[in-house]
């Protein structure tokens, strides 16, 4: 993969400045930070050029939440022309107590899923992905299943409770958090990051040979927004105790290093899901080989519904 151009996602901040920093210092020719306000992204590509001493970074304002965002910006992406060798798909976010949704209808913790759903698509589509390019989108440890406080849905019993077996609009009403769906943050999060896993799966089945794309999570970085969300005892006190007990967490370079290192991947393990190691927060990456996360009915199913809920097929 050749080092021309990369683009990343939330990058006002957090894991997402990180890696495009690290991307500039790494020698790439050209990278493109994204923010939900063309003032924050300004603020992002300054604060850049002025660490790196470089001034091959621009910025385009991405809300992930609107579609009409999201389009804009694969618009000026079209106009400017210049295929992307590496698309960093990283906004994300931890939700809350209280079921939040967008103004497009979705659970918050699920939109960015859909927008970047929406974007890679626009690009795929208008050819601006370079025929030998790496896609990586942000996972998390807990859609294993074996982090504490935090589970998943089972897909398969709620499409069976609520919807005679219809794993698609099981994925609906979960993507869209509908009155049939408990409400729980932890639960919310597991479903958005299992979704991620999927997704990518299904995703790499319908790439051009050379193409691949890959879940990685950044590990425990406890030092971004992310957490934001999070109610008085968990942000204040989970979050902080994390950070004092070794192989707990680690720093956002770290984390955001993990994503540079993904990469370099070969399409031989395009589809796949990279985290920490089962039951650890940080360390060396692997292969998820959780029976769950490759069950390719729930795959589709959840391709299927992204495609239904975004509007854009592949």
């Amino acid at each position: 993969m050749k080092k021309n151009l990369a683009l990343v996602s939330g990058t006002t901040s957090g894991l997402g400045y990180s890696a495009a920093r690290q991307l500039v210092q790494d020698g790439w020719s050209h990278v493109i930070v994204t923010g939900r306000s063309q003032s924050r992204v300004d603020e992002a590509v300054n604060r850049l050029k002025t660490e790196t001493g470089m001034q091959n970074i621009t910025g385009i304002a991405l809300d992930l939440d609107s579609f009409a965002s999201v389009k804009k910006a694969v618009a000026e992406l079209v106009k400017r022309g210049v295929p992307i060798d590496f698309l960093l798909l990283n906004a994300g976010m931890m939700p809350g107590k209280e079921r939040v949704v967008t103004s497009e209808n979705i659970e918050s913790s699920q939109a960015p899923l859909i927008g970047h759903h929406q974007l890679t698509m626009g690009l795929l589509g208008a050819g601006l992905l370079a025929p030998d390019a790496r896609i990586v989108i942000a996972g998390a440890e807990p859609a294993r299943g074996d982090v504490p406080m935090f589970r998943f849905t089972d897909l398969a019993a709620f499409a069976a409770k609520e919807y005679k077996g219809d794993r698609v609009s099981a994925v609906e009403a979960i993507l869209r958090s509908s009155p049939n769906v408990k409400y729980k943050g932890s639960t919310a999060y597991s479903d958005a990051k299992v979704f991620v896993a999927w997704w990518v799966a299904a995703l790499a089945r319908k790439l051009p040979a050379d193409m691949a794309v890959y879940a990685v999570s950044p590990g425990a970085a406890p030092d971004t927004l992310a957490p934001r969300n999070l109610g008085f005892v968990m942000k204040n006190v989970f979050v902080r105790i994390s950070k004092l007990i070794p192989g707990m967490s680690h720093s956002v370079d770290d984390g955001a290093k993990r994503y540079l290192d993904a990469s370099k991947f070969g399409v031989d393990v395009s589809g796949k899901f990279f985290c920490s190691a089962p039951k650890k927060m940080t360390g060396p990456i692997e292969i998820m080989r959780h029976e769950h996360l490759h069950d390719r009915a729930n795959q589709d199913a959840l391709w299927r519904a992204v495609v239904k809920v975004s509007g854009v097929d592949a």
